[in-house]
């Protein structure tokens, strides 16, 4: 870093390099800039979660764009908190899809403009259309493409327009992560079941994910698979049913059966690690991470389906001028082909994957997204051999995957109502 040079951000500098790359403040208190460029002036500050703001990946993009670039990873609540409220402390805000409806009514992200994007004819019909196949289920809740375009009303919503609300790239679809030598292994799509949360057995050894957005839809999953209670909408709860599943929820924790509640994918980690959880909510950088520890979590593929997720990227309101160029040429990075090759080694897709391909051995490729029994040893993002030969990715190809979703992480219109009774829930 320290013999770094620093490439001066005009406008044909930040364009050529992008170029290139193809062919080859305020700070919240409690928000610390993780990784910091040396060079103060020009960097681009991209606010996010772990997921995806990542060592190496800021470093490929300093190299391949010629930009300082400064990553604030942090958890959901957090990052959302920031970019609702200080939309001048970031360029450029990359978290999910649910958080969409907050950030454009708080008026803190602009438009993006299509005309900008150099690999938009190659974004696949997921995001464009809801769904990759004729057999695949929307799923409940805000699937993205229903956010997408903005409006000529300056709302959000799937009919084409000449800009967009955010940029898609990684996506994923979640589910629990569970401990194969405590619990014995599941059918994918067939034994497998959010209920699985909820089971007596794994008293004081569940955990759940600490985002209101998210965990929610965890436990409403889990508490609808066992019995206890349904929905009208899951994607859209009233009141009454969020009270009742409170009360479902509450009732397991004064038994004693959650562990407790995870913020970030490093602590979700460390509670299977150390034995305090056998299952839990899980994001897929948790379980390749564990794998590559030698610890057997296998992430489910529930009967009743997955919740699904897509990654958004964001331009702040206040993102103009220079600082915007460097902004559309990250966002064209992501999407040129080697981001979506390193995220796919932890189980994320990028929404241009034929661009990625090449840059993912047979071996890589035909695991992770045609659901193959691997080649030979697989290597995650961290360098350590996280599926073995033979291995078969569980819930199978990219296709089956997402034709397999039961809910979209939402923010539903008792999204206040529902922070409330999380909040009472984490707190009791």
């Amino acid at each position: 870093m320290a013999d770094k040079k620093v490439i001066s951000l005009d406008r044909r500098n930040v364009l050529k390099a992008c170029g290139s790359a193809v062919v080859a403040g305020a700070a919240i208190a409690g928000f610390p800039a993780i990784i910091r460029a040396q060079s103060r002036t020009p960097t681009l500050r991209v606010v996010g979660t772990h997921v995806t703001l990542q060592e190496k990946i800021r470093r490929r993009a300093e190299k391949d764009l010629g930009i300082n670039i400064e990553f604030y990873p942090g958890g959901s609540a957090e990052v959302m908190l920031r970019a609702s409220t200080a939309p001048d402390s970031f360029d450029l805000y990359e978290q999910w899809s649910n958080s969409l409806n907050t950030l454009w009514q708080a008026n803190t992200i602009q438009p993006i403009q299509i005309s900008r994007l150099t690999y938009w004819d190659e974004v696949n019909d997921l995001t464009k259309k809801g769904k990759l196949s004729p057999d695949a289920r929307i799923g409940l809740g805000d699937a993205p493409y229903k956010l997408l375009y903005v409006q000529p009303d300056g709302t959000l919503g799937a009919t084409q327009a000449k800009s967009i609300s955010f940029l898609p790239y990684v996506h994923n679809v979640d589910s629990f992560g569970y401990n194969s030598a405590v619990i014995p292994r599941g059918t994918p799509y067939e034994t497998e079941s959010w209920g699985w949360l909820l089971d007596d057995r794994y008293r004081g050894k569940v955990a759940l994910v600490n985002e209101p957005s998210i965990g929610l839809f965890d436990a409403a999953l889990a508490v609808k698979a066992k019995g206890l209670m349904d929905f009208a909408d899951m994607g859209n709860m009233s009141r009454t049913e969020v009270d009742q599943l409170f009360a479902i929820l509450l009732d397991y924790k004064k038994r004693g059966h959650f562990r407790g509640v995870w913020s970030s994918v490093p602590n979700s980690v460390e509670l299977m690690q150390s034995g305090q959880v056998v299952i839990q909510s899980m994001f897929s950088p948790g379980v390749s991470v564990l794998n590559g520890m030698g610890i057997p979590c296998i992430y489910a593929a529930p009967k009743e389906g997955y919740r699904a997720w897509h990654g958004v990227m964001c331009l702040s309101r206040n993102c103009k001028n220079e600082q915007q160029e460097a902004a559309y040429a990250f966002m064209n990075w992501w999407l040129s082909g080697w981001p979506g090759a390193f995220i796919a080694r932890q189980g994320y897709y990028i929404s241009n994957p034929q661009r990625s391909r090449s840059l993912m051995s047979v071996a890589e490729w035909d695991y992770w997204y045609e659901g193959q029994p691997a080649a030979e040893a697989l290597r995650g993002t961290d360098g350590k051999i996280s599926v073995q030969p033979g291995e078969v990715r569980t819930g199978g190809s990219y296709i089956k995957r997402f034709e397999n979703i039961a809910i979209w992480n939402t923010v539903m219109d008792s999204y206040e109502y529902t922070l409330l009774k999380w909040n009472e829930f984490v707190l009791s």
